[in-house]
């Protein structure tokens, strides 16, 4: 059916211009624009260092009012994050990027920024760690801990990454395990999970507290599995996920959004309603 115009939304991954590394500080290869350019065809220019880094905040939140995106989630990757939350602090929610590599400072840093009130959630690119740190991995464990006990949400990279460094890491049978440990702890699928997009349901049948975002794919490509999925069984567990501006504008993605089959009653759960339960963000 087709998209309502009248949903308030929350984009669950929305950013800044020249931020496209994501908070991933160890990401190999030989790219000059994005880590993964090859698989984009038009990826939104940059702003340089000399220009006024506000104004790609303004940009945002522009771009996020032609759409009626009433919150979008943004990484704590620079000092535009922190500034963003300053000046909208209703516009814009947090997340932080960790690296397990790190061991206690990465769990220490989540508790702080939580206490300090500036994190609703954690990320985690698994392959993008220098090493890579394997979604099962021991390493991971210690943050997933503290994430249960702060009732924070994890978004997690599972699939082939976009960037040509190894996928294993990232593999979406790795989920099962970690949600047999811990299944308290509160997952969001980010990128796809392709190929494995029908193990991917699997699971989020098998276990409550995972959830599946749509990031970093334009919606014509968003596999048919979670599109039937959301109409069936699925409707509380799938999440819009953006990719502006690391390698989609919003102009596409709700032109091609319109052409998605989905229910009536999916429409505000997926826009807004399951983004909200799984963040905390009262709108």
């Amino acid at each position: 059916m087709p998209r309502p115009r009248d949903i308030g939304v929350i984009d669950t991954l929305i950013g800044f211009r020249d931020t496209h590394q994501m908070g991933v500080a160890s990401t190999r290869g030989d790219w000059q624009r994005h880590p993964a350019e090859y698989m984009f065809k038009d990826i939104p220019e940059e702003i340089s260092e000399s220009d006024d880094r506000l104004a790609a905040i303004e940009e945002t939140v522009a771009a996020m009012d032609a759409h009626n995106i009433r919150v979008g989630v943004i990484h704590m990757s620079d000092d535009r994050a922190e500034e963003a939350l300053r000046r909208y602090p209703d516009r814009f929610a947090a997340i932080r990027p960790v690296d397990p590599n790190k061991g206690m400072d990465a769990v220490r840093l989540i508790a702080r920024e939580h206490a300090e009130g500036k994190i609703k959630g954690v990320s985690f690119f698994p392959s993008g760690q220098n090493p890579p740190v394997p979604i099962n991995s021991k390493l991971a464990y210690p943050i997933y801990a503290k994430c249960i006990e702060l009732d924070l949400p994890i978004f997690i990279n599972v699939g082939v990454p976009g960037p040509r460094i190894p996928m294993m890491p990232q593999w979406v049978g790795h989920l099962d395990e970690v949600a047999y440990d811990l299944p308290e702890l509160k997952v969001v699928m980010r990128h796809g999970a392709e190929p494995d997009e029908d193990l991917a349901v699997k699971l989020l049948l098998k276990w409550p507290n995972l959830y599946y975002s749509t990031s970093a794919f334009a919606p014509k490509y968003w596999p048919e599995a979670i599109i039937k999925f959301a109409n069936s069984r699925g409707a509380d567990k799938i999440i819009y996920g953006g990719y502006f501006p690391m390698g989609l504008e919003l102009t596409r993605i709700f032109a091609e959004m319109d052409q998605v089959p989905f229910k009536d009653s999916v429409w505000p759960k997926f826009l807004r309603d399951n983004a909200a339960k799984v963040l905390g963000i009262s709108l």
